[in-house]
């Protein structure tokens, strides 16, 4: 077990494979992004090795993500080895869903156990608009698809930013009458490229709650308030699914976090929107024993910050979400 100095126990990772991305959301990165040769990225055997040193260090819970984790050439295999790290008991995914429909199956026979879907509106023109490029079609064939594969509870992600999707949310709400789905609205959060534009753009959970409550029913808080990981949890009225309200700019949940993030240059970044990393990449290619690299994680762990700091103005810009992995 790793503890920081609040006394909080850290053992959830959360691992960026690829800073690369097959859609150009907006609230994410810029359309002409360009993204770091592979070389620079870890390579499968590193990932795999640090992932050995976390686990030995208490770390049983992995979540991929990116950029995009599907993306990542031989993805199938890596998780498979991951899944086989003795003291991994839970091996998730968030995804923007468009390989989903090709990679759902094999990723679960791998040993994947779940999904989150990324996907901000049901409207194909809209969707089209945030993404850039990408296809609602494609997304919703393999939200089904995971479904079909028992990657599941399926939790879909909406991040939800003013002027662009704000109006969807009961819509996407009205996904958890019909399916036993976990839909996830995330407050947007500021940190690299234009800030002051993403900190105008951010919609409150107080807000989307009483969106929702205005066009479906009262919302009926579920375990007292408790969260789910970072979510706090409401069901409508007779619902197969839940809606998790994910509110880290008006309602951080820092006093509970026990995460960490490994970028994918190697970095371990302490808190997401802290501009803080440790390389541990670098050390290992220089021919760090695996004891020296637990030290180095243990070092960093400790001076996890308490949370971020956007009461006081401060806001993370040394990276974009694509390159950190969310």
């Amino acid at each position: 077990m790793t503890i920081d100095r609040f006394g909080r126990s850290i053992h959830y990772l959360r691992i960026s494979l690829t800073d690369h991305c097959n859609l150009r959301c907006v609230y994410c990165m810029p359309e002409s992004m360009i993204f770091r040769p592979n070389a620079a990225l870890m390579q499968d055997d590193e990932l795999l090795r640090l992932v050995n040193v976390f686990a030995r260090l208490g770390f049983d819970k992995i979540h991929l993500t990116g950029g995009e984790p599907t993306v990542r050439l031989h993805v199938v295999d890596l998780v498979r080895q991951i899944a086989a790290v003795p003291g991994i008991t839970s091996l998730s995914m968030t995804t923007n869903g468009v390989l989903l429909e090709k990679l759902a199956h094999p990723l679960k026979e791998a040993g994947l156990q779940r999904v989150n879907v990324s996907l901000d509106t049901l409207d194909v023109q809209r969707f089209h608009s945030i993404t850039r490029w990408g296809s609602l079609e494609r997304v919703w064939a393999g939200i089904l698809a995971a479904e079909e594969a028992g990657l599941t509870p399926v939790k879909i992600n909406t991040v939800v930013v003013r002027g662009f999707n704000d109006g969807d949310v009961s819509g996407l709400a009205r996904l958890t009458l019909e399916h036993p789905w976990q839909v996830r609205f995330i407050e947007m959060m500021p940190f690299g490229g234009d800030t002051t534009f993403q900190q105008s753009q951010v919609v409150s959970d107080a807000e989307i709650r009483e969106r929702i409550q205005a066009e479906l029913g009262p919302l009926e808080l579920q375990e007292d308030g408790r969260l789910d990981g970072e979510a706090r949890i409401y069901r409508l009225p007779g619902a197969q699914g839940e809606l998790g309200f994910i509110s880290s700019v008006t309602l951080p949940f820092c006093a509970s976090c026990s995460r960490a993030r490994l970028t994918a240059d190697g970095k371990l970044r302490l808190c997401l929107l802290r501009d803080k990393e440790l390389d541990l990449l670098t050390p290992l290619r220089q021919g760090a024993t695996d004891e020296e690299l637990r030290q180095l994680v243990v070092a960093g762990i400790w001076v996890k910050p308490w949370g971020h700091g956007l009461a006081d103005g401060e806001v993370a810009t040394n990276s974009v979400m694509n390159e950190i992995g969310g």
